[in-house]
């Protein structure tokens, strides 16, 4: 089993503006995507596993704690897992980027995500533990993503981008021609 044990990057676009396919594009997108599926699968085997057989030697309180640790962290991999696919499915043709810009595709349930650790959690297993701040560094590199690619301004083009180099050049052989044929 694979364990990503990386420290977070910032995560900032050089030049500031990236458009959605050049952010798929990227290393930073494969990387964050494969990450993130990744830790879902640890997740997954974790918590039916050896998650389940540490979980029935807690405390009272730690039980408790383990039982609402594990469902936020369940909720934030699942919210990070589904802005992946959607990302994805832009860049696959899917969908369009109007519709992945839709309210329904944006991060959801922040304030669980983002809450402070429940009490008794000092005493849940190490890997819950790692799996949890792992997930919660995730979550936050993927909201600042969702953050840089919704809050760039939306440039709509009144013309074709090589519109003016073409009147120019359009001159320039009308010109020519005149000139040409109007000596003749």
């Amino acid at each position: 089993m694979m364990s990503f044990d990386r420290i977070d990057q910032d995560v900032q676009f050089a030049g500031g503006e990236v458009s959605l396919g050049e952010f798929m594009s990227s290393g930073l997108f494969q990387r964050t995507y494969q990450e993130g599926m990744q830790l879902v699968e640890e997740t997954s085997a974790y918590l039916d596993g050896p998650g389940r057989e540490a979980s029935r030697n807690l405390s009272r309180d730690a039980s408790l704690a383990y039982a609402g640790e594990s469902m936020r962290l369940t909720t934030r991999l699942m919210q990070v897992a589904a802005w992946l696919l959607v990302r994805k499915a832009v860049h696959e043709g899917e969908i369009t980027p109007e519709e992945a810009r839709a309210e329904k595709y944006r991060l959801a349930t922040k304030d669980i995500a983002r809450s402070a650790r429940l009490a008794g959690a000092h005493a849940l297993p190490a890997r819950l533990l790692e799996l949890v701040s792992h997930s919660e560094r995730l979550y936050a590199r993927v909201e600042r993503l969702d953050s840089q690619l919704r809050d760039q301004p939306r440039l709509v083009a009144t013309s074709h981008p090589m519109a003016d180099q073409l009147s120019r050049v359009e001159a320039f052989y009308r010109e020519t021609l005149e000139r040409s044929f109007g000596e003749g």
